[in-house]
């Protein structure tokens, strides 16, 4: 054992060594370059370590079985109505953005012409809307779905704003995706008898689908701790919401009780909730993604 150890040691000095090596043989910019890149990973991540460290031993400590209750009331302030609502807003969400956003960049990449001007204006009006402040979005929402189309303040009209608001950002990370792939794939593919359709199903969709899912999982995380929209649309009623009912989200739920100012630690559980249920969605969609990618 402690021969193993030994030589463990000794791997990584001898690694250290020649690291420090390479980088005394760097000229002065490329190695001010590589000490700043550094830097900044290392800023990036300490600063998301502080982050979460500084949620997680907030909340932890006021994280009660009364949080998960199925019904809120002012004693309990229940997350659980709100987790519900949150589930089902990126489900009914995605499920309206994914189809749309996937299906048209694979005509924009795969049929539409490189020298079309239309594509050109879309490819811009895409990257205009994605950068648009999400009270914008909420705005439009209340005065199409919740006004013009009757709907009300309600869970379906905050998934229908909710659905434009992450189309964009899906449909320009799946054309950069399907750019990705390698033209060889397609010329392969059609070398060996296979359609235009078929080529992009089987193979081109495939290869990209790991950028296809990263796209997903921001339009998620955007979903997720979206507010100010929300407000606008599905408003704040804390009850687990049928579709054409008021209902609120995690981050709603969490905005209201801190800006009561009652329930601050109950505001610094939700948050650590909220933190745990966007990784749990990255982490189940990490494992879709490479099981689609291996088959």
């Amino acid at each position: 054992m402690r021969y193993k150890q030994a030589k463990q040691l000794k791997n990584l000095q001898e690694s250290s060594a020649i690291w420090w090596q390479n980088l005394r043989k760097k000229d002065p910019i490329s190695l001010l370059l590589y000490l700043t890149l550094r830097l900044s990973i290392f800023s990036v991540l300490g600063v998301f370590a502080l982050l979460m460290g500084f949620i997680f031993i907030k909340g932890i400590a006021y994280l009660d079985l009364d949080l998960f209750a199925w019904e809120y009331n002012s004693q309990n302030v229940s997350m659980m109505p709100a987790i519900i609502n949150t589930l089902t807003m990126v489900f009914i969400s995605l499920l309206i953005a994914m189809p749309l956003g996937i299906l048209g960049a694979i005509f924009l990449n795969e049929y539409g012409r490189k020298d079309s001007k239309i594509l050109s204006i879309i490819a811009v009006a895409t990257e205009t809307l994605v950068g648009i402040p999400s009270i914008v979005y909420g705005l439009f929402g209340y005065l199409a779905f919740v006004i013009y189309f009757g709907l009300g303040y309600s869970l379906l009209a905050g998934c229908l704003t909710l659905s434009i608001m992450v189309l964009p950002l899906i449909l320009r990370s799946s054309q950069e995706a399907l750019l990705a792939v390698p033209l060889s794939y397609r010329e392969a593919s059609f070398a060996l008898g296979a359609g235009k359709l078929r080529t992009i199903f089987a193979v081109v969709l495939p290869a990209a689908t790991p950028g296809i899912v990263a796209g997903v999982i921001l339009g998620i995380g955007k979903i997720v701790g979206e507010s100010a929209a929300l407000l606008y649309t599905s408003a704040s009623v804390a009850k687990v919401a049928g579709m054409l009912d008021s209902g609120r989200t995690l981050s709603v739920h969490m905005y209201i009780i801190s800006s009561e100012g009652l329930h601050i630690n109950e505001a610094y559980s939700t948050a650590m909730v909220l933190v745990l249920i966007v990784l749990g969605i990255n982490f189940i969609s990490n494992i879709v993604a490479k099981k689609l990618t291996k088959a």
